[in-house]
């Protein structure tokens, strides 16, 4: 039967002469006296006894009578094996009890009942997101030329490894997990980081240029990480929050942005780059890092203020020193 008005009138006006009770499915849910289950009650001479009830599942009930018949309008939890409104009315009509609109007012008293399992539920708060993961390619590879020997990697701060205490910082963070890039002088940079839960990517092309740290670390980079960050290993200043406070920015624009540390509005470093990018940075060539790429994608890029942290390098023996660094042969 078409749900409209006038055919639903019709089979029920039909069922009713024939039958001792009359169960309308309809094709939506009733919300008000003007849809088609009560709105066909009426049209084929009956009357509407109750629409709606106080009871969930069950709410959307229409009860009415027509020629001397009881005539239900079914809400779809009718369909469910566990107990529902239109249970609680069905047993009373058919043990020959009279239901009237205000027994099914009072039934508004312990109402709620368990949900059926197919119902939507709306009710239920949202799963939570699953955070964007970002993982930090630590650069270590570099020969530290301006040094003149040693390796700055390895001067102490606070007793530590230079190299060790950055890696410490950024395990620290909210990163899932920590790609060290390693070239010059390998062995001593993974001893630094002995006991360290790091991944090592190996560059044995160190020589030719920060481009062949990005590419070696980049292709290390779990496939589930939206992003990267890109964290040089002589910024001694660069501290776990800091970190976490570019991670958040990035996460915050959905990992469609290139999130960029910054001091006074000059772009400094750690620079946090978007998976979009992972695949340009397979063709970087020479001493080039990330920056044009940036550039040339015109990518949204966010700048994170960390204060002094996102300019202090020391790539100079002044510098290391000055930072509060002791150099070791």
């Amino acid at each position: 039967t078409p749900h409209e008005v006038g055919p639903v009138a019709e089979a029920a006006a039909s069922l009713a002469r024939d039958n001792d009770m009359v169960v309308i499915f309809g094709a939506s849910a009733m919300s008000d006296f003007g849809d088609v289950v009560p709105a066909a009650i009426e049209k084929a001479g009956g009357i509407v006894v109750r629409a709606g009830m106080p009871v969930d599942p069950g709410n959307l009930l229409v009860l009415g009578t027509l020629g001397g018949k009881h005539v239900i309008g079914a809400p779809g939890c009718a369909r469910s094996p566990k107990e529902n409104g239109f249970d609680w009315v069905l047993d009373r009509l058919i043990a020959g009890l009279d239901v009237t609109a205000k027994d099914i007012a009072g039934m508004g008293v312990g109402g709620l009942l368990m949900e059926i399992p197919t119902r939507p539920q709306p009710r239920e708060p949202l799963p939570a997101r699953a955070e964007l993961k970002v993982d930090v390619v630590l650069l270590a590879a570099g020969r530290s030329s301006r040094m003149g020997g040693p390796n700055k990697l390895l001067a102490l701060f606070d007793g530590k490894p230079l190299v060790r205490r950055t890696a410490e910082r950024a395990l620290g963070s909210k990163a899932s997990g920590i790609i060290v890039v390693t070239g010059h002088q390998r062995e001593r940079v993974h001893a630094a980081l002995s006991g360290l839960d790091v991944t090592f990517a190996g560059n044995p092309d160190f020589t030719e240029g920060l481009s062949s740290s990005l590419k070696a670390g980049i292709a290390r980079v779990a496939g589930d990480a939206a992003g990267a960050m890109i964290m040089l290993g002589d910024m001694p200043g660069v501290s776990s929050a800091d970190l976490d406070r570019l991670i958040d920015a990035f996460r915050k624009s959905e990992g469609q942005s290139v999130v960029r540390a910054s001091h006074e509005g000059k772009r400094g470093n750690p620079v946090l780059l978007p998976r979009s990018l992972f695949a340009a940075i397979a063709h970087l060539e020479g001493d080039t890092g990330a920056r044009h790429l940036v550039e040339a994608e015109g990518l949204d890029v966010v700048d994170v203020e960390i204060g002094k942290a996102a300019s202090i390098d020391v790539d100079t023996r002044e510098a290391l020193e000055g930072a509060g660094g002791v150099l070791q042969d």
